[in-house]
């Protein structure tokens, strides 16, 4: 018989990948959690986790039982989150996951407004170039730069965004204006650390730039915003992030387009607070549509 606090224990240590964190995110001691792992295991009859020096990992029994941990794990939270519906308003800690240019650049200035609707959630918003990994629940939610294709997920796709060239007045006083993509040999460009790059669909600079490094490198977009609108080059920019920035488009006719999406785990699927979240996000895309395509930068 396997008791659900027990369960919980396995679960976190297929979300961590090593005892300390598993434990930590119970908020236990690791000596307690390796005992009622210990517990579960002599109860079952069955070693369910692999102790390494390099970390913890479940065992084939484990992986074949933690299926069945997560369903149950989803019914209880599915039933916790209708009876705190049925006595009150929606609440309870969600975390979003979401590039930084997306994150920083066009979520965070609307927040006011979700949480005037929701004011018993805990929002937390990690706005940062990485990729989340929700089965291990670094995340409930995740935007990303395309449609997610590995793990077991629920997706719906946010917008289209678009990407074009930019560069500051600063920087374009006394050198000659870029008429194509080849002019680009005579500047200095800005874009992501190579080997940083978090998914291949944000290296766009190889579209544009060819096998070309950018010689301003930087491991964000909020940073490269930040670069060339300071005069240190011409980078590769979203076109929603540059409103009001008073860059110049330059070489118009080029351009990039992506696609924002966002995921959560099937887990999650009926948590009110997740829920409503995912409707914000679609509702606050789908009212700035035009502003993802929009180039709002001045003319050369």
């Amino acid at each position: 018989m396997i008791d659900w606090d027990d369960a919980k224990y396995v679960l976190a240590v297929a979300r961590s990948g090593q005892m300390l964190g598993a434990a930590r995110r119970l908020g236990v001691n690791q000596a307690t959690f390796s005992r009622r792992i210990a517990a579960l295991e002599r109860s079952l009859g069955v070693r369910l986790v692999d102790r390494k020096t390099t970390g913890t990992s479940l065992t084939e029994e484990g992986r074949a039982l933690l299926p069945r941990l997560e369903r149950i794990e989803a019914e209880f939270l599915a039933a916790q989150a209708e009876m705190a519906g049925q006595h009150g308003a929606i609440s309870g800690s969600v975390r979003l996951g979401a590039p930084d240019g997306f994150g920083v650049g066009f979520l965070a200035p609307r927040l006011a407004e979700f949480l005037r609707r929701y004011p018993a959630v805990n929002l937390q918003l990690v706005p940062v170039p990485r990729v989340f990994s929700l089965s291990q629940r670094e995340a409930d939610l995740a935007v990303m730069v395309g449609r997610p294709e590995k793990g077991r997920l629920k997706a719906r796709k946010l917008i289209d965004y678009t990407l074009g060239l930019y560069a500051a007045r600063s920087y374009l006083n006394g050198r000659k204006l870029p008429g194509s993509l080849d002019d680009l040999g005579d500047h200095r460009l800005v874009g992501y650390v190579d080997d940083l790059v978090p998914t291949p669909q944000l290296n766009y600079a190889q579209d544009l730039f060819g096998s070309r490094r950018p010689d301003v490198e930087i491991s964000s977009a909020m940073g490269q915003l930040e670069a060339v609108r300071a005069g240190a080059g011409v980078g590769i920019l979203h076109d929603f992030m540059v409103e009001g920035s008073g860059l110049v488009r330059i070489v118009p006719a080029v351009s990039v387009t992506r696609a924002y999406w966002i995921a959560w785990h099937p887990n999650l699927d009926g948590t009110p607070r997740v829920r409503v979240l995912i409707d914000f996000l679609l509702d606050a895309v789908a009212r700035d549509r035009a502003r993802f395509s929009a180039h709002s930068a001045e003319a050369p």
